[in-house]
Parts: structure tokens; sequence; C-alpha cells
């Protein structure tokens, strides 16, 4: 098989959450065991980080990716989806596996992983592990994919675990309460090592100082160390968050960074905000089980995380005149924070590109968008695309007024034709509007 051939075996035959949904999703690691058996256990041969959470995962991922890369490591990542290439969910100091390597990959182990039925999520995964065992990473960021306890990365045994957040998101797979979810995300504690998490929900807390009891593992809560003080975005030629921090008096742990300080991340949405904290008590807590990072590596690493990464889509902005921005935040949480930045941004008449996937909770969403904003409703292209008419009736119960479009190209060029120079285009509500997009 060519490349395109290959992409065609992952996409077509194989089931692939992201495009179907729950009937994608395995409720057990039996198949991932199985086929890291087949490749002689690489998740054994190679030093992780495993980060979980139902928002801000892949930023802290690629921060954290970033800042090893700055200090001098070989790093791989491991993150999904992906937006424009499948590559861009493997990478190696932000370089995309090569084409030759998912190639030789699926054709060596076509034959025995069609006999353990392998879903899209478990032949990728499969793939980066290999990868990044051939190519002798010195650590590799894994992001997962759903949940913790049964994804299928928790078959690794890190160096250190990361849990973000917990929000209501796949609750049909994941459970129907915070509580439930963060249970399933605190699957990822492994005995002895070391759990951040990030973002501390008072009523959730006992969930995860429970687990890593249970564990004999470290917690360390991100709030109880990190303050930001200040927080402010600068738009110029590429949009910049400026964050003043404080460094809190945190116990048992020796901080990289020291009182007050500024930072600057290319990865400007105001919602980094939780997420910086967390990787800062991610890198500080690396360095006191032998990592060696400096402050200049972590500075560094967060100021260049796009261009040492190439991470797409998190407040991104396409144009100028009008500005456009696309997000993929796609739950409640999500959501609230791109309102929350779009109040921030500058701008006369809102236009908003959106579409969603069928299984979300799409009413909450619509109940908190401004009825103020001119709307483009549509659908991606991928069979778990909410159909934009029945987008648009539902939207119509919330007094929110526009358009329905196929097809997302219709909908982004409707708007771009009915905005002024100062309005601002919002692209988001799915992964897959803004893949298209993009």
């Amino acid at each position: 098989m060519n490349y395109q051939e290959t992409l065609h075996y992952l996409y077509a035959k194989l089931p692939m959450f992201h495009r179907i949904g729950a009937a994608a999703y395995k409720a057990d690691l039996d198949n991932t065991i199985a086929l890291c058996n087949v490749l002689g256990n690489p998740q054994n041969k190679i030093k992780t980080i495993h980060i979980a959470g139902t928002n801000g995962k892949g930023s802290v991922s690629h921060y954290i990716a970033s800042i090893l890369q700055e200090s001098g490591l070989r790093t791989g990542l491991y993150t999904s989806p992906h937006l424009k290439d499948y590559r861009e969910r493997i990478r190696i100091n932000g370089k995309k596996i090569p084409e030759k390597k998912v190639m030789d990959f699926v054709t060596s182990y076509h034959d025995a992983f069609d006999k353990i039925q392998l879903s899209f999520f478990e032949w990728t995964f499969g793939l980066a592990l290999n990868y990044f065992d051939e190519e002798k990473v010195d650590v590799a960021v894994i992001e997962t994919g759903l949940g913790g306890r049964l994804d299928s990365t928790n078959i690794i045994t890190p160096e250190l675990s990361v849990i973000t957040n917990i929000g209501m998101d796949h609750t049909n797979l994941l459970g129907d309460t915070l509580e439930k979810i963060a249970g399933e995300k605190a699957g990822i504690i492994k005995y002895k090592v070391p759990v951040v998490i990030g973002n501390m929900q008072a009523e959730l807390a006992h969930v995860f100082t429970e687990k890593a009891q249970i564990n004999q593992a470290p917690i360390f809560f991100s709030e109880k160390h990190f303050k930001v003080l200040q927080a402010e975005v600068v738009y110029n030629s590429a949009p910049r968050l400026l964050l003043k921090m404080q460094c809190l008096n945190g116990n048992k742990i020796k901080h990289v960074l020291e009182h007050d300080h500024i930072l600057h991340s290319s990865l400007s949405g105001y919602y980094q905000v939780k997420n910086i904290p967390t990787t800062l008590m991610a890198i500080d807590v690396l360095n006191n089980i032998g990592f060696e990072i400096t402050k200049k590596n972590l500075k560094d690493g967060i100021l260049n995380v796009v261009r040492n990464t190439e991470l797409l889509g998190r407040w991104q902005k396409l144009s100028d005149n009008p500005l456009v921005i696309c997000d993929t935040g796609h739950n409640v949480d999500g959501i609230s924070e791109v309102l929350r930045q779009i109040s921030f941004t500058p701008h006369n008449k809102l236009h908003l590109v959106l579409g969603f996937v069928n299984d979300k909770d799409v009413d909450s969403i619509l109940k908190m968008l401004p009825a103020n904003a001119i709307y483009y409703f549509c659908k991606a292209s991928i069979p778990r695309a909410l159909d934009e008419n029945i987008l648009f009736d539902k939207a119509r119960k919330y007094n929110l007024q526009g358009t329905s479009f196929p097809t997302v190209a219709e909908a982004y060029n409707s708007a771009k034709e009915n905005a002024d120079t100062d309005d601002l285009i919002f692209i988001g509500g799915s992964t897959f509007v803004v893949a298209e997009v993009l």
C-alpha cells in the first residue's frame, strides 16, 4: 500500500471514535495489551509522561513537550485528534512521523493486528510506541484519548501523571456525574508515580487523594503552588499571552521559578491561565525526580510552544480585517472559555461559524451563546456530525438567528462575505469544523 492507501485502510476499515462515536470505544485494555505483546512491549522501554483531563490536556501536553525539547531531550509527543494531517498525532521534537514509517508499520503488522481487530486509536497508539522505541526518545509525552482508566494509553507506567481538570463530557461512556468522570480520569494514577492535579475542584479532590493514597503516589495540586496575578493578550503579528505568576510556598518541592515572574506564551487563549500553572507544577515535579530543566528551558518552552510542536486550533488567528479566530473548544467548559475570550476581544459585530457532533449536549451549549451574534450553522464532513438543519432548529429555541449550510466551507465563505473589517469571525463548536477550515 502507498501512503494514501494506508490512510484509507486506517480511516475506512477501522473503528474510529472521533468519526463514529461510542461504537468505537473499547471498555477494556485487552487489545492494547495484545498489540504491545506483538510489538515486544515497547511501552516498557521508554520513559513517559501521561496526561488526562476533560479540557486542557492537549495544551499541557504540548507545553511539557516543548519545555523538555528546550532542555535538550529527544522528546516524543502523542496526541489526538489531528486537524490537518494524521501524522500530527505522533511527533519527535516537533517533527511529524515520516509517511514511510506509517506505511511500513501497517504493512508489517497488518495480518497480526487484523486478528486482534484493533480500533483506529489502538493502531495509532501502537504505531506511536513502536516509533518512539525505534527512535530511542529520551521521554515521550502521552495524551489520553478518552477517559483514563480504560484508555488504550493506560498500559504505560509513566514517570509522572497529570490530570488537568474534570468537566461534563462523554457522559455516555465516562459517567453522568463529575465524580464518576473524575474516577475514570484518576485511573491513570499508578503505584508510587507522582501525580499533578491542575484545576482543583474542591468537591472532587477526595477522588484523587484517595486514589493516590491507595497507590502510594505523591500528589500535587498546582493551585497550591502557583497563582496567576495578571494575564493579558497582546495582539500583533502573532497574538501572545503575557502572564504574571506568583510561586506560593509549596511543601516538599523545589520550584524552578522563584518569587514573581513573567511568562510569555505563543498560545494566546485566556484559558491558558489554567494550563500554565499545571505545566509549571509538572516541570517542578519532574526536576524533583531527576530531570534537569532550567528556568530558561521552561520560559523558552512556553514561549515557543507553537513553533516547537506546531500545535494548531488553540485560539488561533487566521487573518485580520476582519479578525478571524478558530478554537477547538467543544464542550460546555471549553465553549465557556471561548465566550469569555470573545468578550475581551475588540470587535463590532460577532459572526459565529458553528458545527457540532451529534453526541454532544448541544442544548447546554446553545443556551450559553449570545443572541446578538450572527450565526452560520454547518456540518463537518464526518458521519458523527450533527445535521446543520437540526442544529438550526435547536438554535431557534434559544433565539439564535442565522443560516444553515451543508458544508463548513460554505458557512465560512458566507461569514467572510458578510463581515466588515472591524468585525470578529469565530469558527468552532467541533474539532472537525476547525480542521476543515485549517
